[in-house]
């Protein structure tokens, strides 16, 4: 086994994911030939989300296909490219396919809830909390969310113009356990087998190197917009917020239970766990923006594993807005906490050591019952 595909740990299994986000490319959910849905592919999809929420898992779907249908619709031809014209047929394939995992999905009794972002809402803090509480909120009330690129507005500045990427980020918001990315490939090869026969599949890497960067070739199909080199940079992302990722060829119908029996694809195996990553960066990548002294009581509440409620909070210092990282220090001054904030400074002053059933009438509107969510918060070590 080379250096590049060395077991970062024993690799993971799909049937263990608690939140699985699965990307599905433009070349399998529409036809080369003739532009349409491909609606026998998509139908074997949905029995297989049933099979996964039926053992408790939850699912996520992030979809291509809106622009190459919508062309269709529209009766876009191959030479029509220009901006107005790519937005427009997102425009109208999205309609399409939101409609198409509606009744398939439908049908089988699951609610679906369309999501659509941009770069921005994944980059700037306090859209990617909107975002990830909209997730969560779908998730526990047992809807599908499906998720594509908001094409219809985004320029170049702010968009990813592929979806693996988009995936990667959606898996990193929700903190998922698998990532499963579906394209009409096997995995990463340690040569292009469609011009090496004895080409040998990479089934598994522990670190994303040049030289495994550099093996990765261009999107081949008429209506993918990606490649390998955006399902590594994909792995990258994914990898880093402790999300396994695997990189799987779609084609047959059950691809899902391909990858579970074992069929071929590529793992990328992380170092740490979903929960681990995130505390990581809330605890030693975000610039503080604030502080919160607790009393002793909220501070024992926190050491046992609970959310920062306002009514410890014995005064603010700062000015942040919600979704910043704030700091949470003791009465003396000793830091023992970092976390992100669901409420403003000015917001936090109103509500400090106030119960949670009060911040409705102090503020006019209902907020979340915690400063700090114990998701959103790390304890400091000392």
């Amino acid at each position: 086994m080379t250096a590049e595909s060395q077991i970062a740990g024993a690799r993971p299994r799909l049937v263990d994911a608690k939140r699985m986000v699965i990307k599905i490319g433009s070349s399998l959910l529409v036809d080369d030939e003739s532009g349409l849905l491909n609606r026998p592919w998509l139908d074997s999809l949905a029995d297989e989300i049933v099979r996964l929420r039926e053992r408790g898992q939850q699912v996520i779907v992030v979809s291509s296909g809106a622009i190459a249908l919508g062309r269709k619709y529209l009766g876009l031809g191959p030479a029509q490219r220009r901006l107005e014209e790519h937005q427009a047929a997102a425009a109208a394939g999205q309609v399409l396919l939101a409609h198409a995992y509606q009744d398939l999905l439908g049908d089988r009794n699951i609610r679906v809830a369309q999501v659509l972002l941009t770069l921005d809402d994944t980059e700037n803090r306090r859209r990617y909390l909107n975002a990830r509480s909209t997730l969560d909120t779908l998730l526990r009330l047992g809807a599908v969310p499906v998720i594509n690129e908001n094409d219809t507005v985004a320029t170049n500045e702010i968009r990813y113009g592929d979806n693996d990427r988009l995936g990667a980020r959606v898996a990193e918001m929700i903190s998922a356990d698998s990532l499963v990315l579906l394209s009409d490939v096997d995995g990463l090869y340690d040569a292009d087998p469609a011009d090496n026969p004895e080409a040998r599949l990479i089934e598994e890497v522990g670190e994303i190197t040049k030289k495994i960067e550099s093996l990765a070739g261009e999107s081949s199909t008429a209506y993918g917009s990606g490649g390998m080199i955006t399902k590594l940079k994909a792995a990258q992302i994914a990898v880093a917020a402790g999300c396994a990722t695997v990189i799987a060829n779609g084609r047959q119908l059950q691809p899902i239970r391909a990858v579970e029996d074992g069929g071929p694809a590529t793992w990328f195996i992380p170092r740490k766990t979903p929960r681990a990553a995130r505390k990581q960066w809330i605890g030693g990548s975000l610039k503080s923006c604030g502080r919160l002294i607790i009393d002793a009581g909220a501070e024992t509440a926190l050491v046992k594993g609970s959310s920062l409620l306002p009514v410890g909070i014995v005064s603010v210092d700062g000015d942040f807005e919600r979704g910043d990282a704030i700091t949470v220090s003791d009465v003396q001054g000793r830091e023992i906490a970092r976390g992100l904030a669901a409420y403003s400074s000015s917001d936090a002053r109103k509500i400090s050591g106030r119960r949670s059933d009060e911040i409705e009438g102090l503020l006019g509107y209902t907020g979340r019952d915690e400063i700090i969510h114990r998701d959103d918060l790390v304890l400091l070590d000392g």
